[in-house]
């Protein structure tokens, strides 16, 4: 009985140390855990690296000279891109912002470009990268002149009058690259005369005493396919006083403005029927002192003659009609003045002054002449390739939609000639 008392004791004492050494060990494990998980991570995290594309791409050869620089930056921000070519820093170029660039402006032909391009990385580092490239050297090229000389005086009416060399086929990449400056505000249009001939006009006559500065950006313009201009051309001119001429056949009278003032009233011989003198308005081309006439049954040196058409017409001083004048057309299409009256308008006339034929029975002919002013204002504009009227200024020329336009009508003949000036009375 002692001895059953005895095992059973032994047996719960062995029992208890079971569960204390089962409780130890579950209370070794989780302070093992708590330890683990409080240790730092080992990796390190990275910044990407800036990743630079530029196009054409390095060491490239006979790109495009209307090709477009672009610039992408990756994993970073631009804030500055510069570009040399032809040993001059390009201009005008657009800030550097974001990650993405691109130039608007047409390249030269035949010119080696470096690229610069600076940025900021996300730890805010300077990085740059530097690429170069060679645009083409055209086979076929085009040359551009103009007519008006350097600091030369014209009237109030005179055009800016283009000449190309080759045909142009690309009209609207050609009137995207000029530009003109002008000290006093004018609105006007580019207007192909044909393929060749490119002339620039007021939508009213030009404000008296006006500087025109004329640059043309034709470097690097494609003017027709495989044809390209290789040259800027710049000139710069003045508008001088206002001189305007009105000249009626059928009142034999010429009314001459200055500076929007009546100067005179004169006297005048048109052309006789069958010669009549053309209706429309004109410009004064050239003059001379004597010119050579001949014509048939004639062969005259006339004095102080100031031309106005291509087919002989001009107001010149006529000795031999001044009974005539103010009563009768004699003449073989001239406008016919006294010597003294003559011999004034000469000495006052430069280029482009604007001369008016009206009560005629004869159409004058486009061409004939300077006769830009023959067509209407909308007429004009319609022979742009953009369809623009262009507004300049002294800080330059912007195209600008027609519609857009306030329109301030000015009283004819002093600010423009009436419209269909040109027809048949």
């Amino acid at each position: 009985m002692g001895d059953a008392t005895s095992i059973q004791q032994r047996l719960a004492a062995a029992a208890v140390a079971a569960l204390c050494a089962l409780a130890g060990a579950a209370c070794q494990g989780s302070a093992q855990a708590d330890s683990q998980a409080s240790d730092p991570p080992s990796s390190t995290s990275t910044v990407p690296q800036p990743q630079f594309t530029i196009t054409p791409s390095d060491g490239s050869r006979r790109v495009r000279p209307d090709a477009r620089i672009r610039v992408h930056v990756a994993n970073a921000t631009l804030t500055d891109i510069s570009i040399r070519g032809g040993g001059a820093s390009l201009t005008d170029l657009p800030a550097a912002t974001g990650t993405a660039w691109r130039t608007r402006q047409t390249l030269h032909t035949g010119t080696r470009y470096i690229i610069h391009a600076t940025a900021l990385d996300q730890s805010g580092n300077t990085v740059t990268a530097t690429t170069s490239f060679r645009t083409l050297v055209p086979k076929r090229t085009v040359r551009m002149t103009i007519f008006e000389g350097y600091n030369e005086t014209y009237g109030v009416g005179m055009p800016v009058m283009l000449n190309f060399s080759q045909p142009v086929t690309r009209k609207a990449a050609v009137e995207r690259a000029l530009q003109l400056r002008s000290s006093k505000p004018v609105v006007g249009a580019w207007h192909w005369d044909d393929d060749s001939n490119l002339e620039f006009r007021p939508r009213n006559y030009w404000p008296a005493h006006t500087r025109v500065h004329f640059t043309g950006n034709l470097n690097g313009v494609e003017t027709a396919p495989g044809v390209w201009g290789t040259h800027t051309l710049r000139q710069q001119f003045t508008i001088g006083r206002s001189l305007i001429a009105v000249a009626s056949t059928s009142s034999h009278h010429v009314r001459i403005y200055l500076e929007r003032k009546l100067f005179g009233d004169w006297p005048i011989s048109s052309g006789k029927p069958g010669d009549d003198t053309p209706n429309g308005t004109y410009l004064s081309i050239n003059k001379h002192n004597p010119e050579r006439m001949v014509g048939p049954g004639y062969d005259l040196e006339v004095p102080f003659s100031v031309r106005f058409t291509w087919s002989g017409d001009y107001l010149h001083d006529a000795f031999w009609s001044v009974n005539e004048q103010g009563f009768t057309n004699v003449s073989h299409g001239c406008i016919n003045l006294s010597p003294a009256n003559a011999e004034t308008y000469y000495n006052m006339s430069v280029p482009g002054d604007p001369v008016t034929v009206t009560d005629s029975p004869r159409g004058g002919v486009l061409g004939n002449g300077w006769t830009a002013w023959f067509l209407s204002w909308k007429d004009w504009w319609h022979g742009s390739a953009l369809h623009r009227a262009v507004r300049v200024g002294p800080n330059g020329s912007t195209l600008v939609k027609p519609s857009k336009l306030h329109h301030h009508g000015k009283p004819s003949p002093l600010g423009a000639p009436a419209e269909g000036n040109s027809d048949p009375a």
